[in-house]
Formats: C-alpha cells, structure tokens, sequence
C-alpha cells in the first residue's frame, strides 16, 4: 500500500474515526484504525458500541490496508507541516510516513483480522438534513441519564411515525422531547446509546446536506458524504414519557428567554458545586422573582412576564432549567407549573416542535 494524500485531509479523517476507537482494548488492533487504499482512501475505527469509516480523496498509488495504533497516527499527523503526507506500507506492515522533511518508520498490524463495520441496511430507512438532526440532537442530549443501573435512561429515544420524528430523553429528574417533520413514510423506535448520540452530534454539520438514518439488526447507521456512523441499540422498552406530561396546569407564564437564563445563572453563582442549592422562583402577577440563599449569601433578580394562573413559590435546580432554556432560540418560552411540588413545562409560545419537563424540588421553609 501507498499513498499520497493531503495532510489537513488525512487529519480531519483520523479525528472523526478515533472517536469510535478503544483506548484501552484487549488486543492491539482494536486500539487501532484501519487505513485502506482501494478506489478512494478509508479509515475506519470501530470499538463495537460505536463504528465510524471515512473517505478521503487520495492519491493512491499502491492499493492495500494496514492497521495503526489510533493514538500515535493521530499524534504523528497532527505534528506535520501542511503539505502531502506520504504513506507506504513495507516489510510486514510496517508503516513508512513522510511529510517534506519529515520521516517516520512504526510498526503497523495487518489489516485482514480488522472487524470492518457492516455494511447499511435498505429496508428501513429516512432522509433529512444534518441541520434538522444536529438540533434535535442538540436539544435532547443533555437529558439523558448516566445511571447505569437504569440502563434504558442512558439513550435518547428515536421515534418515527406519520412523517414525524420525534427525539426523547430524560433521566429521572427532566426530559427533553423534540421532533422535526420528515418526507419518508416510515415507521420504527429505536434507543441509541447517548455517548453514541454526543459523537453524532460532534459528527454532523449544520448544512442542508442529507443524512439517511436506516435500521438493520441491533445497529443504526447514518450515512453522510463521506462518512458512515454505525451505533449499537439498546436492548428494551423506553418509559411511556408522554403519561409524565400534565395536562392541567395551575399557572402559566410567558417571559423573555435571555433574560430568565441571566437571572438563574446570576441566582447560581452564590451556590458551589459540592452543595447545589435550589433556586426559588416566586411568581406574581406580573413579575417572577428568581431567589436564592446559601452559606454564601443571598441573591434576588426580578423578571418582567406574563401571568396566566395563580400567585406561586416553587423550587428548582437551576441547571436543569438552564440547560434547557440554553437550547431554545425563541426569543420567548412558555412555562406552565402544574402545581408547586409538580413538574413544570417548558414549551414555546406558538409552536410545539419542542417540550422540556423538569422535577421541583422541595424548598427549605
């Protein structure tokens, strides 16, 4: 094998395949990404949960494969002045890399014993843009649970029906659901493991160019120009999140997205992170007050909004109704309280293509 390919190209690659390589694995090649020089150059790493392969153009002067450790290819690459790298395997796969004046000689594995990822299923799948996926992505992810004893928590559900896709996470204490309108006329549920979900999102872009999303087996695949991220499933039925909605609600409030962010992280900064101290939010006719009191001291800020219910005092973490509001663009949120120890909603005041839940907690009287 031997090729010539582009130094900024060849390391765009390794950095989006290295986030499916093991760090730390039973045997070596697994610790590695396989280089292939066929038509077009590929790499590819896979640590079974999650598999990505990329395609670069290249020069390809010798067709064949190799495997290199992912750490040190990565290193080497990243060290090398922007010109053509050379790459050319010799004697039992060790590795020749050349760069101008630079020269590096590493022992490579062979490539035939590499697990390559399977191949894209075509009996199951849609098509949307990278932009729609990243921001349903985007506006779930941070809901997802990191309890592995409720294993199910740990992904963000995939819902598609009736041309809808819908995104769904929670972790016991707030959720995130989110859909976007698709063209495909398809229908299926799957649960993608989260850590998986935060390397798509680091993955795609956010163009108009497609994604196709398809089933086969245990895995999911989305498919870009140049770039095949292949995802495990998680075994399991996610929570009936739709019967956690309230559907009555004693106040309702209207108020300026920016402005609710600024006074909850000003009611944060008295707090530290080995204590979380809750926030309290006391609603009146006309303006919240965003309070909070801790063995630092005391904060107050108080918002202008719009009251469509009751007089209320109701606590929470501040991080969880920051991390949401963070996600919205609209410059105004709805939030409606179904009762001073119950869930509040957060959903936008003239559409529905978000909802954001989050748990109260009780105040210290």
């Amino acid at each position: 094998m031997k090729v010539i390919v582009l130094k900024q190209t060849l390391l765009d690659a390794i950095n989006i395949v290295q986030k499916a390589v093991m760090p730390k694995a039973t045997t070596p090649i697994l610790e590695g990404i396989y280089i292939e020089a066929g038509e077009k150059l590929t790499l590819i790493g896979n640590s079974f949960d999650l598999g990505i392969q990329y395609t670069v153009d290249a020069d390809i002067l010798e067709k064949g494969s190799v495997v290199i450790n992912g750490r040190i290819i990565g290193d080497i690459i990243r060290s090398l002045p922007e010109a053509p790298v050379s790459i050319e395997v010799f004697d039992d796969s060790k590795v020749r890399i050349e760069c101008i004046n630079s020269y590096f000689e590493i022992r490579g594995i062979d490539g035939s014993n590499y697990p390559l990822i399977p191949e894209s299923s075509n009996n199951i799948k849609i098509t949307m843009a990278q932009a729609t996926l990243k921001d349903l992505i985007r506006k779930t992810i941070f809901s997802v649970g990191n309890d592995e004893n409720r294993k199910i928590m740990t992904g963000s559900l995939i819902q598609v029906d009736n041309g809808i896709m819908k995104m769904v996470a929670l972790d016991g204490f707030r959720m995130a659901v989110c859909h976007a309108v698709i063209k495909d006329d398809a229908e299926f549920k799957v649960i993608i493991p989260g850590k998986n979900m935060n390397e798509i999102l680091r993955i795609l872009d956010s163009s108009e160019d497609p994604v196709t999303i398809s089933l086969s087996g245990n895995t999911v695949s989305f498919d870009l120009k140049n770039c095949r991220i292949v995802s495990n499933v998680l075994d399991g039925e996610f929570m009936n999140y739709k019967s956690y909605i309230p559907t009555q609600f004693e106040t309702v409030i209207e108020i300026n997205t920016k402005d609710f962010i600024e006074g909850l992280e000003r009611a944060s900064l008295i707090s530290t992170d080995e204590k979380r101290y809750p926030v309290r939010l006391q609603i009146g006719d006309d303006n919240l007050v965003v309070s909070s009191a801790t063995d630092i001291g005391v904060s107050k800020d108080t918002l202008k909004i719009e009251n469509k219910g009751s007089d209320m005092v109701i606590g929470f973490n501040p991080r969880y109704l920051i991390d949401a509001l963070k996600t919205i663009s609209d410059e105004k949120v709805k939030v409606s309280f179904s009762s001073s120890i119950g869930p509040c909603i957060i959903t936008a005041v003239d559409h529905d293509r978000y909802l954001y839940l989050v748990l109260p907690v009780r105040l210290a009287k």
